[in-house]
């Protein structure tokens, strides 16, 4: 005696239900994947691209009032824009912060600097440079 069949005929109904909501989600995340790279490179392009003035802390010297930066400043000739400092005491409170402007018209400016502190610091730190 046969036993009768009891699955659907290959291809005669078209795709099942799983198939169907397989292919969505490839194609959702296709379409997410997609968005997610566009965002990483619209933020890559301003944070490189649009970053007109960059530095680094060379050495730093720390004294009883004041704090000395050697600070290695990079930028466009035409470029303005300043720098800004802080030291921090060894219980890690802030004694010290400014700002200093480079308008000179070099690519490349090394200066040292000093930073007023309101008592001992042991950091001399870049927080950041911004152009103007």
């Amino acid at each position: 005696m046969s036993t009768a069949s009891t699955r659907l005929p290959e291809g005669r109904y078209g795709r099942s239900s799983d198939e169907r909501a397989d292919h969505k989600l490839k194609i959702a995340g296709a379409v997410l994947g997609a968005a997610l790279l566009a965002l990483i490179g619209w933020f890559a392009y301003h944070y490189v691209a649009q970053n007109k003035i960059s530095a680094q802390v060379v050495s730093f010297e720390t004294s009883d009032n004041a704090v000395r930066v050697h600070l290695e400043v990079h930028k466009d000739a035409d470029t303005r824009g300043y720098c800004t400092l802080r030291s921090q005491a060894a219980d890690g409170n802030e004694v010290g912060r400014a700002d200093f402007r480079f308008d000179e018209h070099a690519k490349q400016i090394d200066k040292v600097l000093t930073l007023r502190t309101t008592s001992r610091g042991t950091t001399g730190e870049l927080l950041g440079c911004h152009a103007d």
